[in-house]
């Protein structure tokens, strides 16, 4: 059961390290709490930060007893010149609407004159929009609706596609002497039970994932701060992703108050100044989303593509591939377990991968969901077990035999 932001819950941190630090007292409230005004009784009001932007100083202010001279004549005037002005536009309405359409006809006349007038002018080719066969614009039913982009979703994930070759990722445990793939998986797997506590987007855990990753790559650390890193990327992905992020005294709570607060404001710093505050990494939970929707896949078929991906999470090798090739094989396998068809001409169209590039990672995914469960990774099990998610984390996997031949 989620537990409400601000108490103390009861979380399961497994095997990770982490420090007996004492909780801090007197902490600041939660930067998501609206406090109320702190200044004290009698204390002038703040002013705002610009000028006086109206024409009150033109106005002039008649205090009691200083009136002006003749002001009842002028009031008397002023009266009559309105009722003269009234008259007049009672009667001068009709005439003045007949030309202001007369006026707004003429208008469109020019305006299409002029249009015609111009020549046709070739957009340069970086902006043009790439032609799409028809049989593969999967967009095109969109155009309506200007929410989803229809007309930039293929150039945003062919940007999000290129981006990938920025962030590569590298085998790091080699230049980390205090630590191990499972020391990491044991964190993945406490982060997938934040975020299913927190009820946070699937988009912020992969972030999360990827920012440990890439900063345990440029920094060799001990692992009584493995847990540590974790949280305060998970902390960098809400606040990159969510719409209402925990504060931070939630991160502290879930660390069993092991770290204090300036600690985790320490490494916030360090990580971002380590990724040159660039977090927009691609993760394959975008493409797969994608992928999906080139083949109309049921939620449950795109859903049991997301348990094997959110599952490779926990896997180094499989962490170190790129997104969009990830979430292509977890898609490909999730369509054969299904008997739903193989990799189509239009998966291979939008994805850029073809069958003989994903055939290495169908068949390490596929020796991930046969291997037998760790019993300290249960996380990812027991969350795609539920009706929720399907049940998807039941259902056998597809026999090697049947996997290769498919394959071939």
């Amino acid at each position: 059961m989620p537990f409400p932001r601000g108490k103390k819950p009861s979380v399961t941190v497994g095997k990770i390290p982490k420090f007996n630090g004492k909780k801090i007292e007197n902490q600041e409230d939660c930067p998501n709490v609206k406090r109320s005004s702190c200044s004290p009784e009698g204390a002038p009001k703040k002013r705002t930060a610009f000028v006086d932007i109206t024409n009150a100083h033109k106005v002039h202010i008649s205090l009691p007893g200083t009136k002006k001279k003749g002001s009842l004549k002028n009031t008397l005037k002023k009266s009559k010149n309105e009722a003269k002005l009234q008259k007049s536009e009672s009667v001068s309405s009709e005439s003045q609407e007949e030309e202001i359409r007369k006026a707004e006809e003429t208008l469109v006349e020019d305006v299409v004159v002029v249009l015609e007038a111009v020549p046709h002018v070739d957009l340069p080719p970086h902006l043009q929009r790439p032609k799409i066969p028809e049989e593969f614009d999967i967009d095109a039913q969109h155009q309506d609706d200007p929410s989803l982009t229809a007309e930039y979703a293929k150039e945003i994930f062919d940007y999000l596609k290129a981006r990938e070759e920025k962030f590569p990722l590298q085998d790091y445990m080699l230049t980390q002497p205090s630590l191990n793939s499972g020391m990491r998986a044991i964190l993945v797997d406490w982060l997938v039970e934040v975020q299913e506590n927190f009820e946070l987007n699937h988009e912020t855990l992969y972030l999360a994932v990827k920012i440990t990753d890439h900063y345990l790559s440029t920094t060799p650390v001990n692992r009584e701060s493995l847990q540590l890193i974790g949280s305060t990327g998970m902390l960098i992905a809400s606040k990159f992703e969510e719409r209402s992020p925990p504060c931070l005294d939630d991160f502290l709570y879930i660390c069993d108050d092991a770290y204090k607060r300036e600690e985790l404001i320490a490494m916030e710093i360090n990580i971002m100044q380590a990724l040159s505050f660039d977090i927009n990494i691609p993760i394959p939970y975008r493409f797969l989303r994608r992928y999906a929707k080139c083949v109309s896949a049921s939620m449950e078929t795109l859903t049991l593509a997301r348990y094997m991906c959110e599952l490779s999470l926990h896997e180094m090798d499989l962490v170190l591939e790129r997104g969009s090739l990830l979430a292509s094989a977890c898609l490909l396998l999730a369509l054969l377990t299904k008997d739903l068809g193989g990799w189509s001409p239009i998966l291979a169209f939008h994805s850029g991968y073809g069958l003989t590039e994903l055939v290495p990672i169908v068949r390490r995914l596929h020796a991930m969901l046969t291997s037998p469960p760790d019993d300290k990774l249960r996380a990812v099990r027991s969350k795609y077990s539920h009706k929720v998610f399907f049940e998807v984390a039941t259902i056998p996997t597809l026999d090697l035999e049947t996997l290769e031949k498919a394959l071939q």
